[in-house]
């Protein structure tokens, strides 16, 4: 179609139409046909509805339906001819709608606004987008989960500053991702509850003057409701900053999770192999073997976040109601959630596969002196005041180095030169089976602790 038939659609106290670079610079459907289908049904919806009120007879309902039907079957076989000419997705469907079924396609626009409707579509888009994204993440932690349970008697060390801490087994470290993943889980569903609102019947930012039963399309389209007030139904985009916020908030789980993996790749730790499907090899260096999804991912998370960062801004200066800013929001979360969604994926597909290197994860946590904590906790009990017991442990790994072996390797003999109140039973605190082992309490990372975390994990994860 001509830029004067698309400037006759909106044109009428305009006496030229734009010029080819605002026309250009305007379009928007460039970037966000994958919206064709929820506009469809949108506006099946809204016609229905017309027929209803008497707007539409029952024929001319039909005839409509019937109409975008067809328009939706040619943009589904790739067969439909898309006009930048027309600037959105909108217009192109009622502009084809009129070209084949003619003047009845105008009739469609009736009580309803681009600035509703496009905030309808958005949701409706949202709102499928959410449901695989959730989905996505449970098939993640379903995963985790599985891994931890095979991995549940594995030890290795427990980091803090980066520096060997206590004994943790490797189970109880993928339920802690696990537990970061079920926060997303709870946050995607919350905002999809709070996005699955009906804004369309607000029209342009007032609301209309025919009789409209709002009801009834919320119903039709699986809307929870209505948004109460017209100016906030085309006007709000938290919708999409809570999106992309949670979307940032899994990428920065991802990312550090690729940071250990990374990690622990490498020969320096060497505590996990990753299958070669997952990674890539080097043009030059023949050995190498890289953690390429796991590298993206830390990288793709900074691509979100700054998406976040271009949606609070773009919204921070609007005044109340719909302004054209607000073409610009569906670049950052049709990206967010192709992003989020491909690492999700394929973090989903990875997990189960992480082969745990055991005995190399046992023997980082015995070169870190990982069992400290364990003495230590071992002479409060025997009523030598914490303080105090610090120091003595302090003095015990000091030896320790300086005789270049753990501390469980250390004569009882030896031990006893730094307080009287160790006896020969500190062997079992002083083992790291005995550390992890002692921790049996909810939320500790004993091996019965960790597979009944697992256990209640996977309940959640089915209910």
């Amino acid at each position: 179609m001509s830029t004067q038939s698309s400037h006759q659609t909106w044109g009428g106290r305009f006496a030229e139409g734009p010029d080819a670079r605002v026309a250009a610079f305007t379009e928007s459907i460039s970037f966000e046909t994958r919206l064709a289908p929820y506009d469809i049904r949108g506006s099946i919806a809204h016609a229905r509805m017309l027929s209803t009120i008497g707007v539409l007879s029952a024929d001319e309902f039909g005839e409509i339906e019937a109409g975008l039907k067809a328009i939706e079957a040619r943009i589904a076989a790739g067969d439909f001819p898309w006009d930048a000419a027309l600037e959105d997705v909108h217009m192109n469907i009622e502009a084809r709608l009129t070209d084949d079924i003619g003047a009845l396609g105008k009739k469609l626009h009736t009580a309803r606004s681009r600035n509703d409707q496009v905030a309808t579509d958005v949701r409706l888009w949202l709102r499928d987008t959410l449901d695989a994204l959730i989905d996505e993440v449970k098939r993640l932690r379903a995963g985790l989960i599985e891994l931890a349970e095979r991995e549940a008697d594995t030890i290795m060390p427990g980091f803090t500053h980066m520096q060997v801490a206590q004994p943790v087994t490797f189970g109880h470290h993928m339920l802690a991702w696990q537990a970061m993943l079920a926060r997303d889980s709870e946050r995607l569903a919350q905002i999809r509850a709070r996005a699955n609102v009906l804004p369309l019947g607000a029209a342009a930012l007032a609301g209309t003057t025919f009789a409209i039963d709002r009801e009834m399309v919320a119903q039709e389209l699986g809307f929870d409701g209505v948004i109460d007030n017209s100016l906030d139904a085309v006007s709000d985009r938290d919708f999409a900053i809570e999106f992309v916020s949670a979307a940032a908030t899994i990428m920065m789980h991802l990312s550090r999770f690729s940071e250990e993996l990374i990690l622990w790749m490498s020969p320096a730790f060497d505590f996990v192999e990753l299958p070669d499907r997952y990674c890539t090899g080097s043009s030059i260096m023949p050995q190498k073997k890289n953690p390429d999804v796991a590298e993206l991912t830390r990288g793709k998370t900074a691509r979100v976040q700054g998406h976040l960062t271009a949606l609070l801004t773009l919204m921070k200066g609007q005044p109340l109601a719909y302004n054209r800013d607000n073409q610009e929001d569906k670049v950052p979360m049709f990206d967010t959630a192709d992003t989020v969604g491909a690492c999700v994926a394929l973090f989903a597909d990875m997990a189960p596969h992480i082969m745990v290197k055991r005995e190399q994860c046992r023997e980082a946590a015995r070169r870190g002196f990982a069992t400290a904590t364990d003495l230590a906790d071992y002479l409060v009990r025997a009523g030598v005041a914490f303080r105090d017991a610090h120091e003595i442990v302090g003095n015990c790994v000091s030896r320790a180095i300086r005789e270049g072996c753990d501390l469980a390797e250390l004569e009882l003999t030896t031990l006893r030169e730094y307080s009287d109140a160790i006896g020969e039973d500190v062997y079992e605190v002083l083992t790291l089976e005995g550390s992890v082992a002692a921790r049996n309490h909810i939320g500790g990372t004993a091996p019965d602790q960790v597979r009944a975390a697992a256990a209640r994990a996977r309940h959640a994860l089915e209910s």
